[in-house]
């Protein structure tokens, strides 16, 4: 006994690309999940400047997740320390500890790297 499979490769590119393909849906629901994964481990407000697309490139259907915050390159490669200076005024003015404190130069540490778009993909997979 012998079996013969023949696949139209038209029908099943569209099948998988089509818009409500299984597997652009499956794809849609791994990209959210992760997206809504990112959200909630970014720091701060960044959570609410992350979207999701669905693409279809050479290579087939990509998911892709977008944070357009404006620091969110500082926040993912983190910064070498660095000096503050005040720029429109002659000073800088900040609260620690319930005292309020004036200086001319603040000799800031620098930051980790918080990677928590690569975080979230661990996470969502």
């Amino acid at each position: 006994m012998s079996v013969e499979v023949r696949l139209d490769q038209g029908a099943l590119a569209r099948l998988l690309r089509a818009r409500g393909g299984i597997a652009r849906r499956k794809l849609e629901q791994r990209v959210e999940r992760v997206a809504r994964i990112a959200a909630a481990e970014a720091p701060g407000t960044m959570g609410e400047f992350i979207s999701t697309d669905i693409q279809e490139g050479p290579r087939g259907l990509q998911g892709v997740i977008i944070c357009n915050h404006p620091k969110v390159r500082l926040v993912l490669d983190g910064t070498r320390p660095h000096l503050i200076r005040p720029r429109r005024r002659n000073f800088l003015r900040f609260e620690v500890g319930g005292d309020v404190v004036y200086t001319k130069l603040v000799r800031h540490p620098g930051t980790r790297p918080n990677p928590f778009l690569a975080e979230a993909l661990r996470l969502g997979r």
